[in-house]
């Protein structure tokens, strides 16, 4: 059964969408601002994303990029906007398809077999949303690390690299392309930035900064998260 998540602050959308998705056999699950999309999508696994921007509490398009950390789930947005420049910035962002409230129930659901369709065929990409390891917790939904229940203030760039290296963990990262990705294609041989920021990380979050267990360095080769 595929499972779709509902994301909308109209209760009348809302159950609209429940009854006629329920009677076509979808199983939904709703949410009805942007933090609770993103703890139910961690938590539900859905299949597919129906989603507002006007969201009350944060805008739709952080919702997607907050999605986009760590699943390719496909991303429907469903919204009264209609200007061209929040369509671009929703699908920039990470969203596969947009229609325009008012909208038609046949047109939303064949988008919806659409997107389902293409990420059939495509295989699954979901990583973990929330990563555990014995001395920090990293939240790529969320975009923050925590450390023994206080968040630990990172930069953007050590974002940047935490990020990378988590979500490929247990698989070597290359120093090019952490480099690239991170900074990008110019700085592919700046080395020590990756020295520097690493140090950086392991003091903020290593319990012993000097003997890493986490954060691992592969001498002349590039660097490996490990969770245990």
């Amino acid at each position: 059964m595929t499972k779709v998540l509902v994301v909308d602050d109209e209760p009348q959308i809302v159950r609209a969408l429940r009854i006629n998705l329920s009677a076509r056999g979808y199983q939904v699950i709703t949410a009805h601002d942007g933090a609770a999309a993103l703890r139910a999508a961690a938590e539900g696994k859905p299949d597919v994303v129906v989603l507002d921007l006007g969201l009350p509490d944060i805008d739709g398009t952080d919702v997607i990029a907050g999605l986009r950390g760590w699943t390719t789930v496909p991303i429907i947005v469903l919204s009264a906007r209609t200007d061209s420049g929040d369509k671009v910035e929703a699908l920039d962002v990470g969203a596969d398809d947009y229609v325009t409230k008012p909208f038609g129930m046949d047109e939303l659901l064949a988008r919806l077999r659409a997107a389902v369709r293409r990420s059939t065929v495509a295989g699954p990409g979901e990583e973990e949303a929330v990563v555990e390891t014995g001395s920090f917790t990293v939240d790529l939904a969320a975009k923050k690390v925590l450390k023994e229940g206080a968040e630990v203030h990172l930069t953007p760039t050590e974002w940047g690299v935490l990020e990378v290296l988590v979500r490929n963990k247990g698989r070597l990262v290359a120093q090019k392309q952490l480099l690239q990705e991170v900074w990008g294609p110019a700085y592919a041989a700046e080395t020590h930035y990756l020295r520097v920021y690493l140090a950086q990380l392991r003091r903020k979050l290593e319990p012993q900064p000097s003997h890493p267990r986490h954060l691992l360095t592969e001498p002349g080769m590039g660097y490996r998260f490990e969770t245990a």
